[in-house]
């Protein structure tokens, strides 16, 4: 999706009221263009025409139908960043968000910073170096934000994105749970550290597919590392 660059860019808000009263203020006056919905099925159905950069979705508001519409989206081959909004942000409700192929999550009560700097992250300008990372028979575009292993090609969320180019920027090197966090969630990061291995499992099951050999091994009371053997 391609907007005009003196336009502000859409961001679609599918919550309640409250949330939305507070997050369209602050939208605004972080320079974005809040539009918020509350009927999916016709939110769906002029999806195309609002050309829209990022969706955020209250989980809780409308659990179903708020990941029916993000399977909806990535069905069709949309990349469009996904955030969900959760109330206790339990390996449950992620892992939920995960299988909704969201991006990433937004622990509620709502604050400001958290949520402009998640959204500053997603919708940062894409690089135009077509920058490729290698590992064995496992490469990964950052451009494109995908993964190929042995001409298969794979996509990933964002976070699952971030996480595998963070082991493959440092291969063969044990990485601790704080380091990854550190580099991937941010130092501010306030959640549970069992977040790593809901994430973990995912990206697993992507790149490690039809008995392929497992190259993110865990390192027992230590951490992670990526290798071949």
């Amino acid at each position: 999706m391609s907007l005009n660059s003196s336009e502000p860019m859409r961001v679609l808000l599918l919550t309640d009221e409250m949330f939305a009263r507070h997050a369209s203020h602050d939208l605004h006056i972080a320079g974005y263009f809040p539009i918020v919905e509350k009927n999916l099925a016709l939110t769906w159905k002029r999806f195309s025409s609002l050309k829209i950069a990022m969706v955020i979705i209250d989980k809780i508001w409308s659990a179903e139908a708020g990941i029916r519409f993000c399977h909806l989206l990535r069905n069709q081959g949309s990349r469009i960043p996904i955030l969900m909004l959760l109330e206790q942000g339990t390996v449950t409700e992620r892992v939920a968000c995960l299988e909704a192929s969201a991006d990433d999550y937004l622990l509620k009560p709502y604050n400001k910073d958290n949520l402009l700097a998640l959204i500053h992250l997603y919708l940062k300008p894409v690089s135009e170096l077509k920058e490729k990372l290698r590992f064995g028979e496992l490469m990964l575009d950052l451009t494109t934000r995908q993964a190929v292993r042995k001409e298969q090609k794979i996509d990933l969320t964002m976070k699952e994105f971030e996480l595998l180019k963070y082991f493959m920027l440092n291969p063969g090197q044990v990485l601790s749970r704080e380091e990854i966090i550190a580099n991937v969630w941010g130092y501010d990061y306030q959640g549970e550290s069992n977040v790593i291995e809901v994430y973990i499992r995912y990206l697993r099951l992507k790149i490690e597919t039809n008995d392929q050999k497992r190259l993110i091994q865990t390192v027992r009371g230590v951490g992670y590392v990526l290798r071949e053997t």
